[in-house]
């Protein structure tokens, strides 16, 4: 039976080292890769299938709807389709393009119908902070996936990186990593298998072991997301900050560049005294901040409405539950070397309902000034 692992990650050199690896370590295995960079130039997007021997057959695929992710798709599938039909590959790797994200590709090759082995996220660790901090547009890196591609360097590798339970570690001999970078991956994906891309037959069981779309979707959602926990070591702390009395809308909008700029990545659920029955998404890297609406809080549904609701959501309401907010939470992960905790509790608690404005209750708060409403395009 065919697996598929999709690799990926900004850190273009480590992925392919990691590929090379799997098609070194599996017999019959092939990659197969998209050239995303072609597109704008050619309006096509460049294919290429390999093996352990070399390159096997090229092909170039037109864009679709100017979309060279779409082209990937359109392609990819019918690819891996031969590749199974043919009963003679094991192992079909899937090497993303650098700013491919893996969640959308995982999903289009499992709606296919195909066993996903694993996927994996090729890390550098010693330039995990660079792209981190990198606060350029795609575009301007040359690394956009469609004419309409608004992403930064930062928040895409942020997104690569958190959503593979695998990582493929490479470093470079000639820049290795030191104490601060290894702790900073830690933190960052605390729950993730770390497999040394030197150790073959460790990185051959992990991209074969199975993957779970559908789990991977959840664990990513923001009512539910596991989020690091507390943690401090060579110098990279990581800050948890929870607190179930609802924020001040214009006070915290006050604050927010002070709170983007104090980690290198931060994210977590929150909520705003004039829209309580709003689970907010906070995601930040590089400098910038994406919030966005992520639904209602489960205590704003009717009791009928949790059926529908899926029971890895309910479960996380029920661990966090408040007698009287329900599963409205502050919860704000911060992570980055030099982290400093006690100027962040100062600040998001001064962004909180003081007592008085508190004791006022949910009518009033209602009325509160939001600079929100632009931020969310209300």
């Amino acid at each position: 039976m065919l697996s598929v692992a999709l690799v990926g990650g900004l850190h273009s050199d480590a992925r392919r080292a990691a590929v090379d690896r799997l098609l070194a370590e599996v017999p019959g295995s092939v990659a197969l890769h998209h050239d995303l960079a072609t597109a704008p130039g050619t309006g096509t997007v460049a294919g290429t299938v390999r093996d352990a021997t070399g390159v096997l057959s090229t092909g170039e695929t037109p864009l679709v709807n100017d979309c060279a992710c779409c082209a990937l798709r359109e392609d990819l599938v019918p690819e891996l389709e031969r590749f199974r039909d043919s009963g003679l590959t094991r192992l079909a790797v899937v090497e993303l393009w650098d700013s491919v994200e893996p969640k959308a590709m995982a999903e289009v090759v499992a709606a296919a119908g195909f066993r996903i082995g694993a996927v994996v996220t090729a890390v550098d660790p010693a330039l995990l902070l660079p792209y981190l901090g990198n606060g350029d547009d795609l575009a301007d890196a040359g690394l956009a996936a469609a004419a309409t591609d608004r992403r930064t360097v930062a928040d895409t590798w942020a997104r690569q990186l958190e959503y593979a339970p695998v990582l493929a570690v490479v470093e470079d001999p000639e820049a290795p990593a030191d104490a601060e970078d290894r702790a900073l991956l830690d933190q960052l994906h605390p729950t993730a298998l770390r497999v040394p891309v030197e150790d073959g037959p460790a990185l051959v069981r992990a991209a074969l072991a199975g993957f779970d779309v559908e789990a991977a979707a959840a664990a990513q959602h923001p009512a539910c997301a596991l989020l690091p926990q507390e943690a401090e070591d060579h110098g990279v702390g990581t800050y948890v900050w929870r607190h179930h009395r609802p924020f001040h809308p214009e006070r915290l909008y006050a604050a927010l560049e002070d709170l983007t700029c104090a980690a290198a990545r931060s994210r977590g659920r929150f909520y705003l005294a004039d829209r309580p029955d709003t689970l907010l998404a906070w995601d930040a890297a590089g400098g910038a901040l994406c919030v966005e609406s992520a639904g209602p809080w489960l205590a704003s549904l009717p009791d009928a409405a949790w059926e529908m609701v899926p029971p890895v959501r309910r479960a996380a309401a029920a661990l966090d539950w408040h007698p009287e907010h329900g599963d409205r939470c502050q919860h704000l992960v911060f992570t980055s070397p030099g982290l400093d905790r006690e100027g962040l509790a100062e600040l998001l608690g001064s962004c909180l309902l003081t007592d008085v404005e508190y004791a006022a209750g949910r009518e009033s708060w209602k009325g509160l000034a939001s600079d929100f409403d632009t931020l969310l395009e209300v």
